[in-house]
């Protein structure tokens, strides 16, 4: 689908603390329904992306300079085995467009840069944990059920 306007995708760095942790908190509060006053979560949320840095990587969806949309991939190195190169595997999350944005292949072109960085990384997979609503998202761009793996899923 065209848009009436160019968005643009990159990797983001320490300066854009602020405008994830804004997308965050517009996520969280869609998934509350109501705002959520915490006084401290922008602070919290700078503390969490500098140190998540070395493995995480975060791109982020941008329309004339205002952060839209947001999706990460967390790298986890495999252990080395002989006479095989080296390779990881990546834990896609965070995936978010704002309401206003939506329905305009934003998500699909973010989904695309995060595959590609992937790959480029040499990943075995990209596993994720997807909501009800995006799963539909997720197997129109090809993922499927993950029969190779099992949870235990931990009391929190």
């Amino acid at each position: 689908m065209t848009s009436p306007y160019t968005v643009s995708i990159r990797q983001t760095d320490e300066r854009d603390a602020t405008a994830l942790a804004t997308l965050r908190r517009a996520w969280s509060e869609e998934q509350a329904g109501h705002p959520i006053e915490d006084d401290l979560f922008e602070e919290d949320f700078a503390q969490w992306y500098a140190a998540e840095a070395p493995r995480r990587t975060t791109f982020v969806a941008e329309l004339d300079g205002e952060a839209i949309g947001m999706m990460n991939l967390a790298l986890f190195e495999r252990m080395p085995k002989p006479g095989r190169p080296a390779s990881r595997w990546a834990y896609l999350g965070n995936a978010f467009v704002l309401t206003a944005h939506r329905n305009r292949g934003i998500g699909t072109t973010l989904l695309d840069a995060a595959i590609a960085h992937a790959r480029d990384r040499r990943c075995a997979r990209i596993v994720l944990s997807p909501s009800d609503r995006s799963v539909p998202f997720y197997r129109r761009a090809g993922f499927g059920p993950a029969t190779m793996l099992l949870a235990h899923v931990l009391d929190s």
